[in-house]
């Protein structure tokens, strides 16, 4: 199972790596077409933009990990173990239970969007924003199953070499 999750990290990194190395190459022919030929391209700033959304949220749902995020947490520092896994577990219920809540009327709006296409590209808004939808679901399912492993701390080990937070 960890290397199935290894296969699949990786894999998600990599699909990030691509989307920023997709969105310098757009830049650089911007650049290029702009100040040596003089011919501004329209199309590559929505380019830029819709990679940058999705690079921001694919990012965050799948390549970062939990202790990549920032937290305040000197109160959680200082507590005792027993503290920091209530405090944990109230937290990710909390991240979990928000995201879950939000997720219907989330989804809703983004497919409403679907009367609605980009300036130039022509591509529907509601595939752009999609990955919003997207972001919610992995949030939703990666705090819920923190607030397991706060519950049921062996879990941990069943999917990660590290210890539990």
């Amino acid at each position: 199972m960890k290397r199935v999750l290894r296969v699949l990290q990786s894999t998600a990194d990599n699909i990030a790596a691509a989307m920023l190395a997709a969105m310098f190459v757009v830049f650089l022919v911007q650049i290029i077409s702009r100040y040596f030929f003089n011919m501004p391209l329209a199309w590559t700033e929505e380019v830029c933009i819709t990679l940058w959304l999705w690079l921001v949220f694919w990012a965050s749902a799948f390549c970062l990990k939990e202790r990549d995020h920032i937290k305040f947490d000197v109160l959680y520092s200082v507590s005792p173990r027993k503290a920091q896994r209530i405090m944990a577990l109230i937290a990710a219920l909390g991240i979990a239970g928000a995201m879950a809540y939000s997720f219907l009327p989330t989804w809703d709006y983004i497919s409403f969007y679907k009367i609605k296409k980009s300036a130039n590209l022509r591509i529907r808004l509601n595939y752009v924003f999609s990955i919003y939808g997207l972001f919610i679901a992995v949030i939703v399912i990666r705090y819920s199953w923190s607030a397991l492993i706060q519950v049921f701390p062996r879990l941990h080990s069943l999917f990660n070499d590290e210890s539990p937070s």
